[in-house]
């Protein structure tokens, strides 16, 4: 069933639940009953903005659209959130929330007030919504890009920054935290850099790495307990569409290359158990790559020109996975910076804030 027939069909519900009432002999709707935004196949925040019910509107589904961003509205009793890098340094995305009740919500910032506290519960994803973008094929991860050129990599020079990094304790959280092994898979169309699948993985796994061993050069030591795991490669692709919007989730966290906005260098989406009291629990993380008007190398060299180092901005989307925010102007030595950078392979290694900020989730 479309969303644009789900929305009709709640609809009825709703008109009906009211026409009931009238019939009692009131004028009032009944407990529960919302006003509905406009049957449209994209919905605005503003257009949202009286916190409608999902359920009685029937929105699971409805994209909401933010700054050259959108989300798939989600089931009762889940969050979803999307971040986007842009070269120009400037924050991109934001968070959508549907209560038991289902009862929507949205939050514009990227910072939570919520303690970290909580245990992990199994989940439980009965019947996974499948889109057009997972098949064995997809069409937008063309994967055409130049291989690596060799030469020698230029990542023993970029820890010069580290004095900068290390001195900046700078950072956000999102209302977001994995309790348990963050498992996950790399699709099967083109990898950035045109990487093999077995290199693929090794980046995209070294790149969660990094956030999960709190890799530094600060002296810090690894505090942060949390785990990942790779499952594999699947059929599935990440639930990012070519307009970077976080589409119905599949129940596979997956990594994978392919066309999005074309501001936007590689965007994170997560879906998570919302947790009133304690920090959302991550149900599931995907992670694209702009391969459509990008290019990426996975070992920048002193002739390296406009490719975006891999491991870089994996690390920067796995923070995203594992809770971390962004940090803004006057920060560009963090890992959590709006931008990687082209040609730098400096935002593999994790700052002050970066460490601070996952010993402060977990």
């Amino acid at each position: 069933m479309s969303s644009r027939t789900t929305r009709v069909a709640g609809r009825a519900l709703a008109a009906l639940v009211l026409l009931a009432s009238i019939a009692g002999g009131t004028t009032t709707a009944q407990a529960g009953a919302t006003v509905c935004p406009p049957d449209e196949d994209e919905l605005t925040i503003g257009q949202i903005s009286s916190s409608p019910n999902v359920l009685s509107c029937g929105l699971v589904g409805s994209v909401v659209v933010y700054d050259n961003t959108g989300l798939a509205i989600p089931e009762p009793d889940t969050a979803v959130a999307i971040d986007a890098i842009d070269p120009s340094g400037t924050t991109h995305g934001f968070m959508l929330k549907v209560a038991k009740d289902g009862r929507l919500s949205y939050d514009l910032s990227e910072t939570s007030a919520d303690t970290p506290d909580g245990t992990d519960s199994a989940d439980v994803l009965v019947n996974p919504t499948t889109t057009a973008l997972d098949q064995s094929a997809e069409s937008d991860a063309s994967g055409t890009e130049t291989p690596d050129a060799t030469g020698t990599e230029v990542a023993d020079a970029d820890a010069a920054t580290a004095l900068g990094a290390c001195s900046d304790g700078a950072y956000a959280t999102k209302d977001l935290k994995e309790y348990g092994t963050y498992n996950w898979y790399i699709g099967d169309g083109g990898m950035p850099g045109a990487l093999s699948q077995y290199n693929a993985r090794l980046a995209f796994a070294d790149a969660i790495d990094n956030i999960t061993g709190s890799y530094n050069n600060c002296g810090y030591t690894d505090q942060v307990d949390a785990s990942s795991s790779y499952q594999g490669t699947t059929t599935y692709e990440a639930d990012i569409n070519s307009s970077s919007q976080c589409t119905s989730r599949d129940g596979k966290s997956t990594w994978d290359a392919g066309d999005l906005y074309g501001g936007h260098v590689a965007v994170a989406c997560t879906w998570s158990w919302d947790w009133v009291g304690m920090k959302n629990d991550l149900r599931e993380g995907d992670v694209r790559y702009n391969t459509a008007d990008f290019d990426f190398t996975n070992s920048p060299t002193s002739g390296c020109w406009n490719l975006y180092d891999i491991r870089s901005v994996g690390t920067h989307e796995a923070g995203h996975v594992f809770g971390m925010g962004h940090v803004g102007s006057g920060h560009d030595n963090l890992t959590m910076y709006t931008n990687s950078f082209t040609c730098t392979t400096k935002a593999r290694t994790l700052g002050k804030g970066d460490i601070l900020g996952l010993r402060s989730i977990y």
